[in-house]
């Protein structure tokens, strides 16, 4: 026994030498060392169901992964049929595959099981702590979450599918399932591991022939492109991954007013919570007096409000029990330890109620002012509501509401910054969310709200150089008067305040905040801190009470033209001067046909809109455009009224960007483009305009007039498609493969 606790030791103190050296500063150092505790028994096999399950490279999987989609049921049922071993294309045994940066420092050898370890397990005695022992990788937020998992079979078994083992139908292929931006992914993976002179590199368990562990790490090192992109990271981050939910961590010395509640709620939903004591960076494992031991995490198992009885009074005591990272003697030996005196006041059938042990086996209780006193940090992983069973909630488990939505960040359209831009600063994405009913248990009628604001797909794109972006959110109250606008422009955030906001601008992958608000409507801007910085997001609200949320944007179609727009074209109609010279140039150019095709058209243009064209005049594509926009007979070419048509529109859009080109360049800012749209009488949501920018605007975000004119063409044609298979009026169209290609190719 005494050589065991020896090694377990040792294994403790290079997790906690490698987590100094590469995690210093991590906000997620609360839980590193869930490392060690006894073997628990073997699980029986659990299958959840999951929602939205995508196989990784699937579109719509959430990731920006470019191999092909691998599913892993079809893949090993071709590798037995075979009588071969999956080797896994999208992510080779390969140097690249550990490192991008730079080639590893030795010779890498990846073996499979079998040549590592006699009989190979999936699982050896079920599963637990001991199966996660740090590597060389400086990962242990991973770790830390991976201790975690294992106390929830429902949630293990999500994330570690039990339908794979070395012995029944084994291929060499295993698979592993993780939340990637609301959705749930399988990724599958070959068996090779990384190994030094036969010895597993990274995460390994204590027993020499248990795979899970290490086969989970390989997944996560391929959602993300290597196993050098899992190098630094938060606990938060990994827990959100492998369960959904959303987490929050808070330093004790300022904590919230109403910590012990917020602990109560976690507790009363499931939530995932660990705390911590800051490491004594000049002492490994350095003990308390008290018996805690610094630099570790200790998972908290039970809130509690205990009812307590003394000689001259009653009533309740705010209590928590904790437990903790090695599972072994290692306690607490303060006030309400294992066979203190305290425990003398509390009734015996309370001890029943909360199955009051005094064992050895790291677990114990403290008073709230106690922890609060001792420990440094708390870390909360809130479930969402799928992730609640429903023996769990039939048992007294309570759910979270949730809202998700996603969004994005483009130059120049949506990404308008902080506050401090208040030019810029209404271009950002809004949502809109209403809390109905306050919270059952809160006297002053308030809502708990808990916002989180989360980037999309930034660790996977280290390599190409790509951090996270520093963001924040502002939260304000709107009326229903305000809804009426959509999006809310800047007047509004000129004269009013916000209610709430992130506690600051940073560049983690989430920032989130809880919030106490009375029922209402409730305006979300979610921003980086600089403008014009582009990036995806995942932007959730939980809360306690049923809310209703939606995006505060433009709904798509066709409104007025903006009463400024007076376009300077003839009335055709009458026969003026104007007209005249109109028609004689059309039919110089157009010749005996009286038709013109897209180069007779271009030079008609060219020389008509020649003050805000450059030297080349309208592009072959805009022409092409132009023509097949007012084309009905798909000839190639316009008569004289299709072209009059046309060149109406034309001087409409010309005022258009007439209007918006202020500094009379012929190219106007791309973060005017809602408005141009809306002036010509086009209204056009987020999402559409993104794509407009990333397909009209230059790098420097601004747009040409030939571009412009490109992209109204192309709004005015696709909607006149839309419009004329709406027959009902419902704005919903009909459309074969055929009628769809054949409508929209030509234009």
């Amino acid at each position: 026994m005494d050589e065991l606790k020896g090694l377990l030791r040792g294994a403790g103190e290079k997790l906690l030498g490698e987590a100094m050296n590469a995690a210093a500063g991590y906000i997620g150092n609360a839980i590193q060392e869930m490392m060690v505790v006894k073997k628990e028994a073997a699980v029986p096999r659990i299958l959840p169901s999951i929602s939205n399950m995508k196989v990784l490279g699937e579109k719509g999987s959430g990731s920006r992964y470019g191999g092909q989609v691998q599913d892993f049921n079809t893949l090993r049922s071709e590798c037995l049929q075979n009588g071969v071993l999956f080797e896994d294309p999208d992510f080779p045994a390969i140097d690249s595959s550990l490192q991008f940066s730079r080639r590893p420092d030795r010779h890498i050898e990846w073996l499979r099981p079998m040549e590592i370890a006699d009989n190979p397990e999936f699982f050896v005695e079920g599963y637990s702590r001991f199966d996660v022992q740090q590597g060389e990788l400086g990962d242990c937020w991973l770790l830390a979450a991976a201790s975690t998992l294992t106390q929830d079979p429902k949630l293990f078994f999500r994330v570690v599918p039990d339908d794979q083992s070395f012995e029944e139908d084994y291929a060499g292929i295993f698979h592993f399932r993780f939340w990637q931006y609301g959705r749930w992914i399988d990724v599958v993976i070959d068996d090779r591991l990384p190994t030094y002179r036969g010895e597993l590199v990274y995460m390994h368990s204590t027993e020499k022939n248990e795979f899970w562990s290490a086969l989970l790490e390989k997944a996560y090192a391929k959602l993300h492109g290597s196993y050098e992109a899992l190098k630094g990271g938060t606990t938060c981050e990994a827990m959100e991954d492998f369960t959904g939910g959303v987490t929050e961590m808070y330093e004790l010395n300022e904590a919230p007013p109403k910590l012990f509640e917020i602990l109560m709620k976690g507790y009363e939903r499931n939530s995932m919570m660990a705390c911590s004591i800051e490491p004594d960076p000049s002492v490994l494992e350095a003990e308390t007096p008290q018996g805690l031991i610094k630099g570790h995490a200790y998972s908290i198992t039970k809130v509690e409000l205990m009812d307590i009885v003394t000689p001259n009074t009653s009533g309740k005591i705010p209590m928590i029990r904790l437990r903790n990272p090695w599972g072994n003697e290692a306690e607490w030996n303060g006030p309400w330890s294992d066979q203190s005196p305290e425990w003398r006041f509390i009734p015996e059938h309370v001890k029943m109620e909360i199955g009051l042990t005094f064992d050895h086996d790291g677990e114990f209780w403290m008073s709230f002012q106690d922890w609060m006193k001792y420990y440094d940090r708390v870390e909360l992983c809130n479930l969402s509501p799928d992730s609640l069973s429903e023996e769990q909630v039939s048992g007294g488990k309570k759910k979270w509401e949730m809202s998700v939505f996603e969004g994005e960040w483009t130059a120049g359209v949506t990404a308008g910054g902080c506050r401090n831009y208040l030019d810029t600063f209404w271009h950002n994405p809004q949502y809109v969310v209403t809390l109905e009913d306050p919270d059952e248990d809160d006297d002053e009628g308030n809502c708990t709200v808990i916002i989180a604001l989360m980037q999309k797909n930034r660790r996977s794109k280290r390599n190409m150089g790509m951090d996270c972006l520093t963001v924040g959110f502002a939260v304000y109250r709107v009326t229903e008067r305000d809804l009426a606008y959509k999006p809310l422009r800047m007047n509004f955030f000129k004269y009013n305040a916000s209610v709430a906001r992130s506690p600051a601008f940073i560049n983690l992958r989430e920032v989130s905040c809880r919030f106490k608000l009375p029922p209402g409507h409730y305006l979300i801007v979610p921003s980086t801190f600089e403008p014009n910085e582009e990036g995806e997001f995942l932007i959730r609200v939980f809360s306690e009470s049923r809310n209703h949320m939606e995006v505060n944007d433009e709904e798509v179609g066709v409104g007025k033209l903006d009463e400024r727009i007076i376009p300077d074209i003839p009335e055709p109609s009458k026969p003026t001067p104007q007209v005249t010279a109109l028609e004689k140039l059309f039919k110089d150019i157009a010749g005996e046909d009286m038709e013109v095709d897209w180069m007779e058209l271009k030079r008609i243009l060219d020389h008509s809109m020649r003050e805000v064209m450059h030297q080349e005049g309208f592009s072959k594509d805009v022409c092409r455009s132009m023509v097949a926009m007012m084309d009905v007979d798909a000839s190639g070419k316009l008569g004289f009224e299709e072209f009059k048509q046309l060149l109406t529109d034309i001087a409409t859009w010309k005022a258009v960007f007439k209007l918006y080109d202020r500094d009379h360049t012929g190219r106007i800012s791309a973060m005017d483009l809602r408005e141009a749209l809306n002036s010509a009488g086009y209204k056009l949501n987020n999402r559409i305009l993104n794509a407009l920018a990333h397909r009209y605007s230059g790098r420097d975000g601004m747009i040409a007039f030939d571009d412009f004119i490109m992209c109204t063409v192309k709004i005015k044609t696709m909607m006149d498609i839309f419009k004329d298979r709406d027959v009902d009026g419902s704005n919903t169209a009909s459309f074969n493969m055929q009628d769809w290609l054949e409508k929209t190719v030509y234009s």
